[in-house]
């Protein structure tokens, strides 16, 4: 794991997952009508996100 966070594009990765993670989760959460601005930025960070972390997981494999 440690190997792992050495890696900049896993921890960029990671980062933009998070940052998804907690916009989705205050549009989940909000009681009021929360922006759609925050459902297409959380998915599209989370996309972007989780693309980093796999595309890093599998060129390392080969």
């Amino acid at each position: 794991m440690l190997k792992k966070l050495n890696d900049l594009q896993f921890v960029i990765g990671l980062f933009f997952t998070v940052v998804s993670l907690i916009l989705l989760l205050n549009v989940l959460l909000a009681s009021n009508g929360s922006s759609n601005l925050n459902v297409y930025t959380g998915a599209c960070f989370l996309v972007f996100g989780l693309s980093m972390i796999f595309i890093k997981g599998k060129a390392s494999r080969q």
